[in-house]
């Protein structure tokens, strides 16, 4: 990192930390992981709290995934004239504001209400702290800072989520949005202190960042990921049946299985940053292709407690390489418009919970058992590989403009 540090700018003031800077909006990710991964450790606790059922409790996090997709394009378009610090702020203020109010919703309707509220900013904040970290570096570092601000919602599946889910466990699982509420203060102060200021570009607007929907190469990042990384969320929303049921993993277990998948996040994140540097497209082009090979591993190896195990961090790692290259794609494909582009994705990402998760729920539902969510994944993914070599082939005939 020391090669893209100075102790002094052009104007004889000091530097900014670019580490702590990056760290920072880091912070951020892992409040949003956190308030997003938990709630599905504690729905048993959260259908007898509020008294209802469990595809009710479902719906609460339907209703933050919903929040998720439409906040991430009207929030970065709206926010498109404020500085980029002065959006990251308001975006985590208005995020820990959300939390704390669902730990006071009174009734399930309210509570449905804040958690929608609460996905709001997530896509908006993820996106605009990715344009601030790829701004503190040099252009071939920007696939590494991006992955180092998505660092924290992939840490957050390490520490923060087994640690929230035995706390509203073991005290309350309204005591997770508290958690959360003082996760996104502690973001907001330290971004406010070591996040440098940037002024919003001069030509800044709501019709400028709409531009980017115009754009063809955009929309194809974005089913890449839709389609690419569903295959990921297939897997991962039925990972403790799958190991109790098929790998025969007790219950008790299921947090290190979680732990693990996290540990392979962190990894594949980091992994995934380097790669985009050296080649966005190839980065996608190898990806790809390995996550649906992972996937199909993982269906076998589910059968033995050791190699399911092993898997798992596998597929997470395999899965998040992907995130790094995404981020720094639609960023390259729309950079008159890279807020609302950055955005995007974490919408699009999303969408690809929903949709891995209702398809690997309907080969469930057919009697095909719990391993066959992660073949669809695999298809899923050579389904996204498709997508990203006609973005590829696309690219060719029109260039992307610099």
């Amino acid at each position: 990192m020391s090669s893209v540090l100075s102790p002094t700018t052009a104007a004889g003031t000091k530097a900014p930390n670019i580490g702590v800077a990056i760290l920072a909006l880091a912070m951020g990710g892992v409040g949003i992981g956190v308030t997003e991964f938990t709630m599905m450790g504690l729905l048993k606790e959260v259908e007898q709290g509020l008294g209802i059922s469990t595809p009710e409790a479902g719906h609460l996090i339907s209703a933050y995934a919903l929040g998720v997709v439409v906040g991430a394009p009207v929030l970065a378009a709206v926010g498109a004239k404020l500085p980029r610090k002065k959006l990251a702020m308001r975006l985590l203020l208005f995020f820990t504001l959300a939390n704390l109010s669902s730990y006071v919703a009174p009734d399930y309707g309210s509570m449905l209400i804040s958690r929608f509220a609460a996905g709001l900013p997530h896509g908006a904040f993820f996106g605009v702290a990715a344009v601030i970290a790829a701004s503190l570096v040099p252009p071939t570092r920007r696939g590494w800072a991006i992955s180092m601000v998505m660092a924290g919602l992939s840490v957050s599946n390490v520490v923060g989520v087994p640690f929230a889910t035995w706390m509203g466990q073991t005290f309350g699982w309204r005591l997770l949005f508290v958690l959360v509420g003082a996760i996104g203060l502690l973001a907001l102060g330290m971004v406010w202190k070591y996040v440098p200021f940037q002024a919003a570009h001069p030509d800044a607007s709501i019709r400028r960042e709409l531009g980017a929907l115009k754009r063809l190469q955009v929309w194809l990042a974005l089913l890449v990921g839709i389609v690419g990384f569903g295959g990921f969320f297939a897997t991962y929303t039925y990972i403790a049946h799958t190991m109790t049921a098929v790998a025969g993993i007790p219950s008790a277990l299921i947090p290190l299985v979680v732990a693990l998948y996290g540990l392979g996040m962190v990894a594949g994140n980091i992994v995934g940053g380097r790669l985009a540097d050296r080649s966005v497209m190839g980065t996608l082009y190898w990806v790809l292709p390995a996550v649906a090979v992972a996937l199909v591993v993982y269906a076998v190896a589910a059968h033995w407690p050791w190699s399911a195990m092993v898997m798992v961090f596998v597929v997470g790692a395999s899965g998040s390489m992907l995130i790094p290259a995404l981020q720094t794609r639609l960023l390259d494909a729309s950079p008159d418009a890279p807020s609302l582009a950055s955005s995007l994705n974490h919408a699009a990402l999303n969408v690809a919970n929903a949709l891995g998760a209702f398809l690997g729920g309907l080969v469930i539902a057919l009697g095909w058992g719990f391993v066959a969510p992660a073949l669809v994944g695999a298809v899923l993914a050579l389904l996204g590989f498709g997508v990203a070599l006609f973005s590829g082939l696309m690219e060719r005939k029109r260039p992307l403009k610099a």
